[in-house]
């Protein structure tokens, strides 16, 4: 029986990943392990179909992601959900080796959590795998034709009409007191409230005056991604004394940290962290050793639910949706509607009342017609 011929082989590591050449004499092996490592040095070995998945995710992430400008918080998503979901499953197989089915399942496995975050998910999965193939480093992408299991939209809401009394005793005496009415009384987004200046709130014509906000993940000033965020909003009587008293230089900000400088992304978060501790107290929160031990506030509010209410509020005070979306600075008026259509029992209730009054008018009109006809 012919003996079966043994391969020679040499291996190198190279940037943490391990090659491997093989040849018929040492000599033979040899020359290609010196090939291996004059490709390797010129860049031409780095990845390929054979390449493991987290290896092109290294590459992937060097030479696509962080030179295209995103912000470390969005390179930080893209981190995070390979990190958390799919390298745990296909972190080590082939690129060639990965099918739909093994991305659907690590979609699969996220039911019943937010739509942000599983969208999130899928995109990740479906930029790295369509790189992949445009580069023609996989012949096709497994991750076009991913579908999203089941998933909870979380929505901001509206304060309810007591958690409204107790946000606005608390922000009497706290430190956010007029930066939470103001979110409340003109829908700012937080990140326009950080940008804001005295000389943007404009007490002669009663308007304030909404032009930048900071960006999150830089925290720098920018203008808005939209011309819609652009707006004028009339101040509301019950904010105008509150900044008049407040009021500083025309180039200082409205906001601030406790140190004096401008707010940022995080000094926003502990501002309302602190804001909402000092509501819950005000609820009859029950605390032991200055910990909260039974909480009083509802888990899910947040600033964005004053900016929420300031919507439904201009919704119950009958203002036309057009108005309420140039106000709310959305650049569709879809987006308005999504809060205009939440179901409000006092709307609801007051409608049914403009209907009853309708019909008993239009009865009437009629009765009055058929009496006439009759004489």
């Amino acid at each position: 029986m012919k003996k079966k011929y043994e391969y020679v082989r040499k291996t190198v590591t190279w940037e943490g990943r391990r090659y491997e050449v093989s040849g018929k004499t040492e000599q033979e092996a040899l020359e290609k392990l010196a090939d291996l490592k004059a490709s390797l040095k010129r860049g031409e070995k780095v990845v390929g179909a054979n390449s493991t998945v987290d290896r092109w995710f290294a590459e992937w992430m060097d030479v696509y992601k962080r030179p295209s400008g995103i912000t470390e918080k969005s390179l930080d998503m893209y981190s995070q959900k390979y990190r958390g979901y799919i390298k745990p499953v296909i972190g080590t197989m082939r690129l060639r080796d990965v099918k739909e089915v093994h991305l659907q399942r690590i979609l699969n496995r996220e039911e019943g959590k937010s739509f942000s975050h599983v969208s999130k998910l899928r995109l990740v999965m479906q930029e790295i795998f369509s790189k992949a193939r445009k580069t023609r480093l996989i012949s096709y992408d497994p991750s076009e034709d991913l579908q999203l299991p089941a998933v909870s939209k979380g929505k901001n809401r509206s304060i309810t009409d007591e958690e409204r009394a107790y946000i606005l005793e608390t922000a009497k005496h706290h430190r956010a007191g007029l930066w939470v009415q103001t979110i409340l009384y003109a829908g700012l987004r937080p990140g326009e409230t950080a940008a804001l200046l005295w000389k943007d709130v404009d007490f002669e014509s009663n308007e304030i005056h909404v032009y930048k906000a900071i960006e999150n993940g830089t925290n720098q000033v920018k203008g808005p991604k939209t011309a819609s965020g652009v707006r004028d909003i009339p101040i509301h009587s019950a904010l105008r004394p509150l900044l008049l008293a407040a009021r500083g230089e025309p180039f200082d900000y409205v906001f601030t940290m406790t140190n004096g400088n401008r707010l940022t992304s995080d000094g926003m978060q502990r501002l309302w962290k602190s804001f909402v501790r000092a509501l819950d107290i005000d609820m009859g929160a029950t605390l032991k050793r200055n910990k909260t031990v039974e909480s009083k506030v509802a888990p899910d509010l947040t600033a964005y639910c004053l900016r929420h209410t300031f919507c439904t509020d201009l919704q119950r005070a009958g203002v036309p949706i057009n108005v309420a979306k140039e106000l709310m600075g959305h650049v569709d008026i879809s987006v308005t509607a999504n809060i205009y259509t939440h179901k409000n029992s006092e709307t609801l209730h007051s409608n049914i009342e403009k209907l009853s009054k309708w019909e008993k008018e239009e009865c009437g009109k009629n009765s009055r017609k058929k009496e006439g006809d009759t004489a």
